[in-house]
């Protein structure tokens, strides 16, 4: 362990600026002494930390959720430090009950390594590849005996787990707790044991987990490691977690010109945990967005076109960006059609002897609506448009014509192109 005063003047600055960097913005971190502490015996032995996110590939896109903790581990790889980035094949069998008021469907194999395949493909857009190591933990966990797990089950108590609180909430409600559900957390802290983690990253929500990391380093004789939180993100409602099963989400990997109109729709009230939280902006340029905000000086309306302008330049790129601005300035405040709509076939055998076709039918046959019901639930709330001119009938017929417009909500459009 190296001490303080036997680091040279360089190396205590260099200590102090990493540890400003990689403190700035999180929740917490357990315990603080020992992150400072850790960053100065990576400096002193002059090797990297090993920084650890676990990811269970239950869904296989990522989101700006997602990216909260995933920026901060970009933070660690900028000071030199090694990701180790675990995708948890096997533990995704199980399914984090983190949150969870029943138990979670059981994935297959095959859905994890479909998913975990997207994973990988989605995170170099944040994380650096050189610095990035990607396990499997199938790897370590799947060549465990029973003797072996017996003898990791029996490094924590029946009343641990019970202090879980959406574990606690089950007990006490009477809702069914599997058993294969406590091993949850103890994988996800074997994890750590297997690749002598320093410092574990998670949602706040991740906690228990993180420190269960810790206690098991601690069991098998191996310096614990530090657990850091990260706040979680508020989907575009405001209110719950960011989430694809909620649908109050921004993919990194939607279209840019998708990404830009949900920016757009982020409450103004959370605009500033957004920059913070899920765009590259500098501390010195959050506190001045902050002050014109509040001073009045900077409209809301601004910001919030330049956050979305910022996070679709963070996946797609500067042009992309510039386009998308664009589109969205054209149709949502010059209320102007662009002009590279996406063209549609609409084959004339779809259409009656009249040549007409009722819009709930055309709505499908364009792949504006995934099914007939969905169609009607849109014209039902207003957001279907031929040619400009709202459609509000649920049995009206029409009769296209090559080079109509037809919309629906406010970023779905197309040209009919009649074959």
């Amino acid at each position: 362990m190296a001490e303080w005063n036997e680091l040279s003047t360089e190396q205590q600055q260099e200590v102090e600026r990493q540890w400003a960097i990689l403190r700035s913005g999180a929740s917490e971190v357990v315990p603080e002494d020992a992150l400072k502490q850790k960053i100065a015996d990576s400096i002193a032995e002059g090797r990297p930390l090993n920084v650890k996110l676990g990811m269970d590939p239950s869904a296989p896109d990522i989101h700006l959720g997602h990216t909260v903790v995933l920026h901060k581990l970009r933070q660690f790889q900028e000071c030199g430090h090694r990701v180790q980035l675990i995708i948890g094949d096997f533990t995704g069998r199980i399914g984090d009950p983190t949150g969870k008021s029943e138990t979670r469907k059981q994935l297959s194999e095959e859905d994890v390594r479909r998913n975990a395949e997207t994973y990988r493909k989605q995170i170099y857009k944040i994380l650096d590849p050189v610095l990035t190591e990607v396990h499997f933990n199938s790897k370590w966990l799947a060549p465990l005996t029973f003797a072996d797990v017996v003898g990791l089950a029996a490094k924590t108590t029946v009343a641990r787990m019970l202090e879980r609180d959406d574990f606690q909430k089950r007990y006490t409600g009477g809702q069914a707790i599997h058993i294969h559900e406590f091993f949850y957390p103890l994988m996800q802290g074997y994890d750590s044991v297997a690749l002598h983690t320093d410092v574990e990253l998670g949602g706040t929500d991740q906690t228990f987990n993180l420190l269960m990391g810790r206690t098991l380093q601690k069991e098998y004789g191996m310096p614990a490691q530090v657990a850091m939180t990260m706040p979680l993100l508020e989907g575009l409602d405001g209110v719950n977690k960011m989430s694809k099963s909620l649908g109050n989400y921004i993919g990194i990997d939607e279209e840019p010109r998708e990404i830009f109109g949900k920016a757009m729709s982020i409450p103004d009230e959370l605009m500033l945990k957004f920059y913070g939280l899920a765009t590259d902006i500098s501390p010195a340029e959050l506190e001045a967005l902050s002050a014109g905000l509040r001073e009045g000086w900077i409209h809301p309306r601004d910001a919030k076109m330049n956050l979305a302008h910022t996070l679709v330049r963070l996946y797609h790129g500067e042009q992309a960006a510039a386009e998308a601005k664009r589109y969205f300035v054209t149709v949502f405040q010059e209320r102007a059609l662009p002009a590279d709509i996406p063209d549609a076939v609409l084959r004339r055998s779809e259409l009656g002897e009249n040549g007409a076709i009722r819009v709930v039918r055309l709505l499908v046959a364009l792949g504006l609506a995934p099914s007939n019901g969905e169609a009607r639930r849109s014209i039902q709330g207003g957001a279907v448009k031929l040619n400009e001119v709202k459609v509000e009938d649920l049995l009206a017929e029409v009769v296209p014509a090559d080079g109509d417009v037809i919309q629906v909500g406010k970023r779905s459009m197309v040209r009919i192109r009649l074959l």
